[in-house]
């Protein structure tokens, strides 16, 4: 411990080993040691003795949609990452769509980057789009350093980022395929959608019925085709048909190089309780029922579906309105996301080791980052989130970070409270209080 700067020291610390008592040693940043809890910490060297609350390491958001340049009244860089580190994220993968331009140019990715800069309270990367028409730009997006692209096989809700029809998503993939890149697919079948009852009104079950399992079921097969003739690397985006598990658990069987994410909505909540007109429920897909979310929290715990991410989507609250057929799709859950799937995984006997391994290792393993984040380890970054995890709190609209206090999860009472959040060894944010942005713009290869 001689070179260390920093000492973090808990009762409780979750390690890839487990959790134990230890002492974290930091040093220009960066964790050179996991020690026992009692060894000496050197004169001059600064100790933070954090008492039984946990130290885990700051989780890794890789599907948010910060929504700026071009939209930055529903979100903006200076909301999002102060929300993210109020709720223990230190690093997140931003979505390419909904800001103006859309990343699917080096050309916007370098207005991305110059418009985050000096705003960003934690590390943020950036994924880059696959369009009909951007298959040219596929590789010098690749080369700038994006993490991957993301496409659609449906309307995107955006005129600026169509869909991939059949051919288009052929050649995209195989384009991605031959750099070794990561597809990630928002999968809903435009032809099943379109034949779906739609019933324009505020009843949820009306909007339900608008976006049949059969649709995320039927576009999931196709990618799962196309993956194992192309040998490609293809994530699926916030999965919440239970339906498609089997196919997803015999494709990773095989070898196919398929990956899944789900959202803390879609194991949090369930189509039960959304009221009518409540359209800060709407997501695409939706959330289902209960028993449907059942099988998803198996999924998790057999390893079918790999991740956990928020796809943090919100919008100004004029575009919540209570017809569900015309509402903006989208939940805010970037600063709650910890603590809804907490919450819901200490009922069903998870730990919090299994919720990091699900919101940290895995998501920075996703996106090639796993040297540098997603663990307690020597030589990782030191970025931490000290948590209460059986302290609740009650979700307070008008306290949240988010540019727009538009939740589903108000009123809830949820456990785990966010006492501190650190990037770098540098405490970010403690009790409400926050750092000027000490983030940093990351690119695949750094």
């Amino acid at each position: 411990m001689s070179d260390a700067e920093l000492v973090l020291r808990s009762t409780r610390v979750i390690t890839p080993e487990g959790t134990r008592a230890a002492s974290v040693a930091v040093a220009d940043g960066t964790i050179t040691a996991v020690l026992p809890y009692d060894a000496p910490v050197p004169e001059g060297v600064r100790l933070e003795d954090l008492g039984d609350h946990v130290l885990l390491p700051g989780l890794v958001d890789t599907h948010v949609h910060v929504n700026d340049p071009g939209r930055t009244e529903w979100e903006g860089f200076w909301t999002a990452t102060r929300a993210a580190a109020a709720g223990g994220i230190t690093t997140l993968v931003d979505m390419p769509l909904n800001s103006l331009p859309p990343t699917t140019t080096v050309a916007h990715l370098r207005t991305k980057r110059r418009v985050a800069a000096g705003k960003a309270h934690i590390d943020v990367g950036f994924w880059g789009g696959a369009l009909p028409d951007n298959v040219k730009d596929l590789r010098p997006l690749h080369e700038a350093g994006v993490f991957g692209f993301k496409a659609f096989l449906s309307p995107s809700g955006v005129d600026e980022f169509p869909h991939l029809d059949r051919d288009p998503l052929a050649r995209s993939m195989a384009e991605i395929a031959a750099l070794d890149g990561l597809l990630i697919v928002h999968a809903e079948d435009p032809h099943l959608l379109a034949s779906a009852p739609q019933q324009p009104g505020p009843r949820y079950a009306d909007f339900l019925a608008s976006r049949p399992r059969d649709a995320e079921d039927t576009a999931i097969a196709q990618l799962i085709r196309e993956a194992k003739a192309l040998h490609a690397r293809v994530h699926i985006l916030h999965l919440s048909s239970s339906d498609a598990l089997p196919m997803i658990a015999e494709a990773k069987a095989e070898g196919v190089r398929i990956t899944v994410e789900t959202c803390p909505h879609y194991l949090t909540l369930t189509a039960e309780e959304v009221p009518d007109g409540a359209s800060e429920f709407k997501c695409c897909p939706p959330i289902r029922e209960s028993a449907n979310q059942d099988l998803l929290w198996q999924a998790l715990a057999d390893g079918t579906i790999d991740c956990v991410v928020t796809d943090h989507s919100p919008s100004t609250a004029d575009l919540k309105t209570d017809d569900f057929a015309t509402a903006w799709g989208g939940i805010s859950g970037l600063q709650l996301s910890l603590a809804a799937v907490w919450t819901q995984a200490r009922e069903r006997g998870h730990g919090l080791e299994d919720v990091v391994r699900w919101m940290s290792a895995r998501t920075s393993e996703l996106v090639g980052l796993d040297t540098r984040k997603g663990a307690i380890a020597a030589g990782r970054d030191a970025d931490f989130a000290v948590l209460a995890p059986d302290e609740t709190f009650t979700v307070d609209p008008a306290a949240l970070q988010h540019r727009n206090h538009v939740t589903a999860y108000s009123g809830k009472t949820l456990y785990g409270v966010v006492k501190s959040t650190w990037l770098r060894g540098q405490r970010i944010v403690a009790d409400g209080e926050f750092t000027e942005p000490k983030g940093r713009l990351l690119t695949r290869q750094s």
